[in-house]
């Protein structure tokens, strides 16, 4: 019972590190790439944290998987390293029973995956579609980006602003170029505002400035200063939703025939089996063997999630393009994968009792 207590105590501390140094390198790379996509204006600044949190929980459950596998594997290996597992056989206990204590610690993980990928993580994704493309159909003057050049190819029109107050919507050192009936159209203006009219038309109204008309390589180019001059904000237009089976909900996967739709309600189903499987083939990769090193059974861990990971990913894409059933590509890897478990702790098993043996000075084999 103390052996216990304390391994679930030092995995739980183990798995508090593990889930947030993964979830660090998540939002890292999820920051990155929604500050590039705001940076070159196809993504509101305002609306990054907000894509930010929908993203990271689109990932959520591998980001789980991963790190209970890993608490699993480090914390057992430790154990063997400092001979705690040895004092635990000799006291009469074998591997199989560590088990339980294992699984009673990665039942609430199993449950978040569950519950995870197969309502949250779809929910998250199509949210984060809808966001976006509420972002995209605001006005024109709403995706401007102080300081950077944007261009509405829709609308014929390249918009740089020097600078937006926030609290009343003035921007200031306004240049507009557009082409309107094949002539180059050029407006600058020291600043500008927003106005509404009555019929709900939105304008920019620009002041103290000058706007330049003519056609290219021609003279004729006339100059008119203005102290204000109003342009209509034209709406922009609503983009359809992707079409993205990873947005669909796990419902209408199930009542659905298609290809692609039954390849990701394998990859659904197939991520919490896999963190059950991958909890328990932690245990015996654990093991420690002095004359092999002491990371050895690392690198043999990772190729195995390596390659039990990759193997789902192409029985995915298989069923996507026809080639396997939908029953048969769900059953066949996972029950491999549990032959390759009982298959490990035998030999493991077998390997302890032979240690403990030559320990108790016994010389058979």
């Amino acid at each position: 019972m103390i052996f216990r207590r304390s391994l679930v105590r030092e995995m739980t501390t183990t798995a508090v590190g593990l889930f947030l140094v993964l979830l660090g390198i998540l939002f890292t790379n999820l920051v990155l790439k929604l500050l590039a996509r705001a940076a070159g204006g196809t993504v509101a600044p305002e609306g990054v944290l907000t894509l930010l949190g929908f993203g990271a929980m689109f990932y959520f459950n591998v980001l789980l998987s991963v790190t209970l596998f890993l608490t699993v594997l480090l914390t057992l290996t430790r154990w063997y390293r400092d001979s705690e597992m040895i004092v635990w056989f000799t006291s009469g206990q074998s591997l199989a029973q560590w088990v339980r204590p294992i699984l009673w610690f990665a039942a609430p993980f199993l449950v978040a995956i569950l519950v995870l990928s197969l309502f949250l993580s779809p929910w998250a994704d199509r949210r984060r579609h809808e966001y976006e493309r509420q972002l995209e159909s605001r006005d024109e003057i709403g995706l401007i980006t102080p300081g950077l050049f944007r261009e509405f190819r829709r609308a014929n029109l390249v918009v740089f602003v020097e600078s937006v107050n926030t609290f009343d919507g003035t921007i200031r050192n306004v240049f507009l170029h557009s082409l309107e009936d094949d002539k180059d159209v050029t407006t600058v203006a020291r600043s500008g505002h927003l106005e509404m009219a009555a019929n709900g038309d939105r304008f920019i109204i620009l002041s103290d400035g000058r706007r330049y008309e003519g056609k290219p390589g021609s003279a004729d180019y006339r100059v008119v200063e203005f102290e204000q001059l109003g342009r209509r904000i034209e709406p922009a237009e609503m983009r359809a939703l992707p079409n993205s089976s990873k947005s669909i909900p796990t419902s209408v996967l199930l009542g659905s025939d298609g290809r692609i739709e039954q390849a990701e309600l394998f990859w659904r189903i197939s991520i919490p089996i896999s963190a059950l499987v991958l909890t328990l083939l932690a245990i015996p990769l654990a093991y420690v063997n002095p004359r092999m090193g002491r990371s050895f059974n690392l690198i043999g861990a990772a190729f195995m999630y390596m390659l039990y990971s990759n193997t789902l990913n192409i029985v995915q894409s298989f069923i996507a393009q026809g080639k396997l059933g939908f029953w048969i590509a769900l059953v066949v890897p996972h029950v491999v994968a549990v032959l390759v478990v009982v298959l490990l702790f035998s030999r493991q098993l077998a390997a302890m009792g032979r240690r403990l043996r030559r320990s108790d000075g016994d010389p058979s084999p």
